[in-house]
């Protein structure tokens, strides 16, 4: 072959083997349509909370309306694990958007707080098999020198979403109705799942890891009753920590009896002891989430309530940090292999740490309010860098025909982080109100927290590789 013809046949090979190569565009279009939707959700939801609890009262249960979305996500995704049988990816598809959309219109229309948390409970179900769906899917179509691009792909998708998501919905709120906000996502939901149901129906699984996949998922069957017990045990905890029953301390104690077994049961063995190798990788997602939307739940509050700034101003926020999140995620894309997953986890980790004391001081009514977006764009940065070294890995070391079992476990991890962080929050910020203190205490209670697990994850990343690995 002359030299001339190379450069041709090399492009014919990238476009017969890219994402967007002809045998693959569908998937990827889809995939990205989907988490768009998603993205615009929650950061729509996100920065308008507060105007959501003035008009509906119960600030005592604005971190439930997060925690319970992420409890209803932990069966979720178990119970999509179960469905995702001999390339059934369809039907945990369909339910997922389903039950997603069904949680979205009743929360538009709820009358008041409890009603909303319910709503939310829902939607997080059926949003728990949605991301189970796409690593399944990802794993089953794309071959592992492709996965890197997807998934910063899908962090890109939250672009669109980011840049003019939250803001949009804050002047929506502000000038309209915050009731809008939700009901006007679910005609966008209708022609994304449209879209994107016809290429997840496409994917199946490779023959050699059909039977083994079968297995997995009969196995997963008989681990559902865990599910449904870690879900319970979880929601003691958020609901002791909130100060809602009548012995909260119990209720955390009894949380933690019954649902530590229960997580370590669904997840690798050893990811407690965060044991080298899938384990640790596991345990970290969690940390990593717990760490992270443990105040992001709660900037609004500190943008809004405590320093008295209009929506918008929490949608830039949150704009900034869904542009350096995809920043950094193209940033691991591009060089993981170079520098290797555990420098890039202990990166992520001391970025976000930074963001997170940084973002703190915005507490001080002298600093200026454009701190918050620098500081919050600098833990954006901190999760780009580190949130999708975990899906890579947990591919790339899971066992052929457990890629379904291993994402499921490391999904549980990742909502159980959330949940319990977003619960701690809500529940630090209602103890200072009810306690008569300063809007601030209860913020600065919650960002320390925030700040004292992410150097606990840190500290843990010196036992993220295998033993006979390096980098």
């Amino acid at each position: 072959m002359s030299d001339a013809a190379k450069p041709i046949e090399r492009a014919e090979i990238r476009e017969r083997e890219g994402l967007w190569s002809p045998g693959r565009r569908a998937l990827t279009l889809g995939l990205v349509l989907n988490v768009t939707i998603v993205a615009s959700e929650a950061l729509a939801v996100s920065t308008i909370m507060p105007i959501v609890a003035r008009d509906l009262g119960g600030l005592d249960l604005y971190g439930w309306v997060f925690s319970g979305f992420f409890l209803g996500n932990l069966l979720g995704i178990v119970v999509a694990g179960i469905l995702i049988d001999r390339g059934s990816l369809a039907g945990p598809f369909a339910l997922g958007i389903g039950l997603f959309s069904f949680g979205l219109l009743v929360g538009g229309l709820a009358p008041a707080m409890p009603v909303l948390v319910a709503a939310r409970v829902i939607q997080g179900f059926g949003a728990g098999a949605i991301p189970a769906v796409a690593y399944v899917s990802i794993g089953r179509a794309l071959p592992e020198p492709l996965r890197p691009r997807m998934f910063a792909t899908l962090s890109t998708a939250w672009v669109v979403p980011g840049v003019i998501g939250p803001s949009l919905a804050g002047i929506v709120a502000e000038t309209l109705h915050w009731r809008l906000v939700f009901l006007g996502l679910l005609p966008l939901i209708a022609v994304s799942a449209a879209l994107t149901y016809p290429a997840i129906r496409s994917v199946e699984p490779a023959p050699a890891a059909a039977e083994e996949e079968h297995r997995v998922a009969q196995d997963a069957r008989r681990r559902l009753p865990l599910a449904s017990v870690l879900v319970a045990g979880a929601g003691m905890v958020v609901a002791g920590l909130s100060n809602l029953g009548p012995a909260p301390v119990v209720l955390v104690a009894l949380g933690l009896l019954i649902g530590t077994p229960a997580f370590a049961r669904l997840t690798p063995r050893g990811t407690l002891a965060a044991r080298p190798g899938l384990p640790s990788a596991v345990l970290l997602r969690g940390f990593l989430t717990f760490a992270f939307f443990c105040s992001d739940a709660y900037v609004p509050l500190a943008v809004q309530e405590w320093r008295g700034f209009p929506a918008i101003v929490s949608g830039l926020v949150f704009t900034a940090s869904t542009l350096t999140w995809t920043g950094g995620s193209w940033i691991l894309a591009h060089r993981i292999e170079r520098f290797g997953p555990r420098r890039f986890l202990a990166a992520g980790f001391t970025v976000l740490l930074l963001g997170l004391a940084g973002f703190a001081t915005i507490l001080v009514p002298t600093v200026p309010i454009v701190v918050a977006t620098v500081t919050w764009g600098v833990a954006g940065l901190g999760m780009g860098l580190s949130y999708s070294v975990l899906s890579l890995v947990v591919l790339r070391w899971a066992a052929p025909g457990e890629q379904g079992a291993a994402t499921a476990g490391l999904q549980l991890s990742d909502v159980l982080g959330t949940s319990l962080g977003t619960g701690l929050g809500g529940a630090l910020v209602a103890a200072g109100l009810r306690a008569g203190s300063p809007g601030w205490v209860g913020l600065a209670e919650t960002f320390a927290v925030s700040a004292g697990v992410a150097i606990v994850g840190l500290l843990l990343t010196r036992r993220f590789l295998p033993r006979a690995s390096a980098g």
